[in-house]
């Protein structure tokens, strides 16, 4: 959420915002609706003072002035709490809008409608060439009884799965080597929930807009399709010691999308499924554009390390202003290479909000000066499960079906260097 003084003061750049972001936004329905309500408000304001005013004189006032001044009070009484009725369902409409306007997005991001649009920014790894017919990481996964997909389907329906054996082995691997990596940066491990309220994915921007893609609750609760969610939550209406700033944690969560929009993509394996794990990376800091830039490729680079560490070719590509959600300036997508597809897929994804999520969530900290200012907020995927294992996997395959262990994930995998189907 942006300040309302910058959306008054700054129409044009609203306007440009939603239209780089390819959203639907009436900035004048809303400046209407802001008038109306500080209108009210001062009418509001302006009787109340009026009832502190009586209220002090009738304490000093003779019996008739004293029932003069009864008789205004219940009058002023009467009228303030229509108006305060009144102004209960402008506010509602205020807030509805206010929610709905778009964060602007970073001069650096390209123009563009749909992530086909997306700009390469640099590109890691060997592509690898095989002597073989590579196969699919389900091929692979069946034959070697790391996963079984007929049966998640059976159990869980349309996009279910189990990994087993290797297959959950590789899995923990995985998180162990991406944990203790980010704990010598100096992240902060946690595990969140993934069953939040409405008001706090309202608050890190993903409702009203993401509705649809979201599981709900009987209880009208909801399952988060990121720890993202929980973690900027965390400090909901705190002020944050600035001592303390930037803030770095590693979240993990199970996760929860429905996938809405997507049916008939990716309909079989692990890469579009309904259900996954992610550790994810938050970082909060002062209200410093050029903090937010540089922490932002800080993470960047901390995602494409571990891409980097288990020799999965990538590249990455800065999303284009269709591609962006609601609250992001800036975000970068990693795409790995997937052998059996010829081409990259996403992977990770790196965004910086600077205080549209603080805002909302009211996460605020004191400046050198005393001034209460609200974070900047970022947050990267650091590894998102099980689709890493499509590229793990498909790259590392050897011509017998068997499948190399990257060297850092062998100390995870009892030292084996290789997933044969007789270890």
């Amino acid at each position: 959420m942006l300040d309302i003084k910058f959306i008054r003061d700054n129409k044009d750049l609203i306007k440009e915002g939603a239209r780089k972001k390819h959203l639907e936004f009436d900035i004048d329905a809303l400046i209407a609706v802001d008038e109306k309500r500080r209108t009210m408000l001062g009418s509001i304001e302006a009787k109340k003072a009026r009832q502190n005013e009586v209220s002090a004189k009738i304490t000093t006032a003779t019996p008739e002035e004293r029932q003069a001044l009864i008789a205004e009070m219940q009058l002023v009484k009467a009228e303030l709490a229509t108006e305060e009725e009144n102004f209960k369902e402008v506010m509602k409409e205020w807030q509805t809008l206010m929610v709905a306007v778009p964060n602007i997005p970073d001069m650096s991001v390209p123009e563009g409608s749909t992530d086909e649009e997306n700009a390469e920014v640099r590109v890691w790894g060997e592509i690898p060439k095989f002597d073989f017919t590579p196969k699919t990481h389900i091929e692979l996964m069946e034959a070697l009884d790391m996963a079984d997909f007929e049966r998640g389907t059976k159990v869980s329906g349309f996009r279910g799965y189990f990994l087993k054996n290797d297959g959950a082995l590789l899995n923990f691997a995985l998180w162990q080597f991406v944990t203790d990596n980010f704990v010598k940066k100096g992240f902060s491990p946690m595990i969140v929930p993934s069953l939040v309220r409405r008001e706090t994915l309202i608050g890190s921007g993903y409702l009203p807009q993401g509705e649809e893609d979201l599981y709900k609750t009987q209880d009208v609760d909801y399952l988060a399709g990121t720890g993202e969610v929980a973690t900027m939550a965390y400090y909901s209406d705190e002020v944050i010691d600035k001592a303390k700033l930037p803030m770095k944690m590693l979240a993990f969560s199970p996760c929860f999308r429905r996938e809405a929009g997507s049916h008939g993509k990716d309909t079989k394996g692990l890469m579009r499924v309904h259900e996954f794990f992610k550790l994810e990376q938050v970082v909060l800091c002062e209200a410093d554009h050029q903090q937010s830039v540089d922490l932002h490729e800080e993470i960047t680079k901390n995602a494409e390390e571990i891409m980097q560490a288990l020799n999965i070719p990538y590249h990455v590509v800065a999303n284009c202003g269709g591609d962006l959600g609601l609250g992001q300036v800036k975000k970068y997508d990693i795409e790995a290479w997937v052998p059996s597809e010829g081409k990259y897929r996403e992977t990770h994804s790196a965004s910086y909000f600077h205080d549209f999520q603080s805002r909302r969530l009211n996460i605020r900290y004191r400046d050198t000066e005393g001034k209460l200012r609200f974070v900047h907020s970022l947050n990267s995927t650091a590894l998102p499960t099980p689709r890493p294992l499509i590229s793990l996997i498909e790259n590392n395959q050897n011509a017998d079906g068997s499948i190399n262990i990257p060297e850092v994930l062998r100390p995870y995998m009892g030292g084996r260097s290789v997933i044969t189907l007789n270890r």
